[in-house]
């Protein structure tokens, strides 16, 4: 469900830019960025083909892809495995996408201790391979009985210590906003970026996903731009099924790819979809695609 926000737009402080305003007068308003952005592709592990972590890698790479995203799960015994996969590519880790037991914001203290646990060990392995950050969501639907003000300040309260470890470590924990299918709280990438501006910690910073964008934004640009400096890493899939972009009929990302080119974003852009056909042509497709399109951004 889309809200009727189409036309207009209210900026959090993380742009400093409050009220009503028209996201393409906003883009020409905001200064240019000191360096240009840049469209980075990374994919998660578990969407590239191949038997192997060095079949992924030689696929990805041989396509101009600069990262990879492994899940979370695990990743403390498998730091060697990827620095040593690594050695001699270009190729890097992007995002570290969850994979932590518990919910960081349960109304029960034992789930959140176990929640703060991994997410630590998680963290501290995502520094070790120079990851762009771990990627949390606080919670998903029926994970907590918390309303939206006592998660939020739940949130701000336990927040402070999980961005000190992972700034302490060389990372950041990336707050994701997801669709109102799966979460009730935090469905908004302004709304991230004002939690990480009332936390004001170097360690958390957020991320934005086309994919819950699509039903929860109205306007992939002014998320984008609202976002600033707070947004660390985007996923992207097609708008309709969640596949490989470009399976749906009509994947557009130009406003979205404006909205990182207005804010100078450096980081990456990495597939988290399923996909319909054979991987290697579809995900072969959908990076010229996504080149095409951050072109004509």
């Amino acid at each position: 469900m889309k809200l009727n926000r189409r036309h207009f737009l209210t900026l959090s402080a993380a742009t400093g830019v409050l009220g009503a305003i028209a996201p393409t007068a906003l883009a020409q308003n905001i200064p240019k960025p000191a360096t240009p952005a840049r469209l980075r592709l990374s994919c998660q592990e578990g969407v590239a083909p191949g038997k192997t972590l060095t079949e992924k890698l030689d696929f990805l790479e041989g396509l101009g892809f600069e990262a990879i995203e492994p899940w979370g799960g695990g990743l403390g015994k498998r730091v060697d495995e990827f620095k040593n996969a690594l050695k001699g590519r270009k190729m890097q880790i992007s995002a570290i996408c969850a994979g932590f037991e518990g919910v960081m914001i349960s109304e029960q203290e034992e789930v959140r201790k176990k929640a703060m646990t991994t997410i630590k060990e998680i963290l501290t392995a995502a520094g070790a391979l120079g990851s762009t950050g771990m990627i949390v969501v606080p919670a998903f639907n029926d994970q907590t009985k918390l309303g939206h003000q006592q998660s939020r300040e739940l949130l701000l309260k336990i927040l402070p210590e999980l961005g000190d470890h992972a700034h302490k470590a060389g990372t950041r924990l990336l707050l994701e906003p997801l669709n109102r299918r799966e979460c009730h709280f935090l469905r908004q990438v302004e709304d991230a970026a004002a939690i990480c501006h009332d936390v004001n910690n170097p360690g958390i910073c957020l991320m934005g996903d086309f994919w819950h964008m699509t039903w929860e934004e109205t306007n992939d640009m002014a998320a984008f731009i609202a976002a600033g400096k707070y947004l660390q890493h985007v996923h992207i899939a097609s708008r309709k099924e969640r596949k490989i972009p470009g399976e749906d009929e009509g994947d557009n990302y130009v406003s979205g790819f404006t909205g990182l080119k207005v804010i100078g974003y450096q980081n990456f852009v990495s597939l988290e979809c399923g996909c319909k056909g054979d991987p290697r042509k579809s995900i072969t497709a959908a990076a010229k695609l996504l080149r095409e399109q951050w072109d004509q951004a």
